[in-house]
């Protein structure tokens, strides 16, 4: 019988028992799930039009690292696309004074991409392209600013993106990709073909976290990295150790909204992600505000959502992976509440089904920021506004919730 473990439980158990490699291998150090843009999520003119996305564009972009590491390449997602996604050329450089969302980069610093020895890659609708490594050192919790520009742009308006960045990134006519300064650029707060950075590394594993809003990080400080998924990292301080954000804005287990559903994205945003060792799951409060708020509608899709974190769970551990995870926040006082109190009464059948057992073991998010005289609502110090998202100071808690001592043995 596989043991199961609470995390958090006052016992010294070692729930993360890496086996860490003696050589360097690939491993995800950032990640992006990546959506098909919705329409008011596109590019500002000039660089949207009626029939084709980012013609004769350069895009500057700037995203966290987990891992450092020698060497690195980058992903580029088609994921959504119905057409080619031409990439006249790629460049990866240090941000200008390191930091998130900045517009210029170090002098020096860039380094041009190549695609089987090539300037230029398409990617293929549905497909992504992995550029060959290139040299340049970075260290943990390091800004990395990827640049491309295209020519032709690309066909049509199913573009791909992360739209949920809360990062600035930088568009501007013309080929500027090596031009330490884009002034006059225009900025977007979205990722854009972008979906993950690999380094090679030592003994190193990630953690991939997948969620929604709540792990996406609404109600974070733009360009701040304070995601609790970002606390979680600079709080633990593992060597070799990566936090993968896998999240996506209006996810749910069970159907699709804001993206495709847990279930099937799961193998593209988890189970293919290399040095993937963990996984914590934490979404189900959009399929339980979705669901209308009646005791026939909501005992189904409690039961759907029961059934649903076994199928991951069994699908995560056939890949060798250990599963966690993690109670739903409340959302007393936002849309999703209702009088009577019937998604509040699923949000608790969740849970108490999570707490007995569910995974491997289990973090209790809803015990770190609900608030204690009304459990049903959160405490007004972690809430963001609207009664369901945090705020940093929330992110906060939702990351000291997850006990540092099991990490011990994260990665040597």
């Amino acid at each position: 019988m596989r043991r199961r473990t609470l995390l958090g439980a006052a016992s010294p158990l070692l729930l993360f028992d890496a086996h860490p490699s003696p050589r360097p291998r690939w491993t995800h150090t950032w990640t992006a799930a990546p959506q098909l843009t919705e329409p008011y999520d596109l590019p500002p003119e000039p660089f949207a039009g009626d029939h084709a996305m980012l013609v004769n564009t350069t895009l500057r972009q700037t995203v966290r690292l987990s891992l450092g590491g020698r060497r690195l390449r980058v992903r580029f997602s088609n994921a959504f696309g119905t057409t080619d996604l031409p990439i006249t050329a790629a460049a990866v450089a240090l941000p200008l004074d390191g930091r998130a969302g900045a517009p210029g980069i170090q002098p020096g610093s860039s380094r041009r991409l190549t695609f089987g020895g090539r300037a230029d890659v398409t990617v293929p609708p549905g497909a992504q392209m992995i550029s060959d490594p290139v040299d340049l050192p970075v260290v943990a919790a390091q800004n990395l600013t990827v640049t491309v520009h295209l020519r032709d742009g690309q066909d049509g308006s199913a573009l791909t993106s992360h739209p949920c960045s809360r990062t600035t990134s930088w568009l501007i006519e013309g080929d500027r990709l090596a031009d330490p300064e884009l002034p006059g650029a225009v900025p977007v707060n979205h990722w854009y073909l972008l979906s993950a950075v690999e380094v090679t590394a030592t003994g190193a594993a990630g953690l991939v976290v997948l969620g929604d809003a709540l792990t996406d990080g609404r109600g974070a400080t733009l360009n701040g990295n304070d995601r609790w998924p970002d606390q979680l990292l600079i709080r633990l301080r593992r060597p070799g150790l990566a936090v993968l954000n896998q999240a996506a804005r209006g996810n749910r287990v069970l159907c699709d909204g804001l993206g495709p559903n847990a279930l099937a994205r799961l193998d593209r945003d988890v189970l293919t992600v290399s040095g993937a060792r963990w996984l914590l799951v934490f979404e189900g409060v959009n399929d339980l505000g979705m669901t209308a708020a009646t005791e026939v509608a909501q005992r189904r899709v409690v039961a759907g959502l029961i059934g649903a974190y076994q199928q991951i769970a069994l699908r995560a551990q056939a890949c060798g992976l250990r599963i966690f995870g993690a109670t739903l926040t409340p959302f007393g006082g936002n849309i999703y509440d209702d009088k009577a109190g019937v998604r509040e009464s699923a949000r608790q059948q969740v849970n108490a089904a999570i707490r007995a057992g569910l995974f491997d073991g289990w973090v209790d998010f809803d015990a770190a920021v609900r608030d204690p005289v009304a459990p049903w609502r959160l405490l007004p110090i972690y809430d963001a506004g609207d009664h369901l998202h945090l705020n940093p100071r929330g992110y906060a808690a939702l990351a000291a919730a997850v006990p540092s001592r099991l990490l011990e043995a994260a990665a040597g």
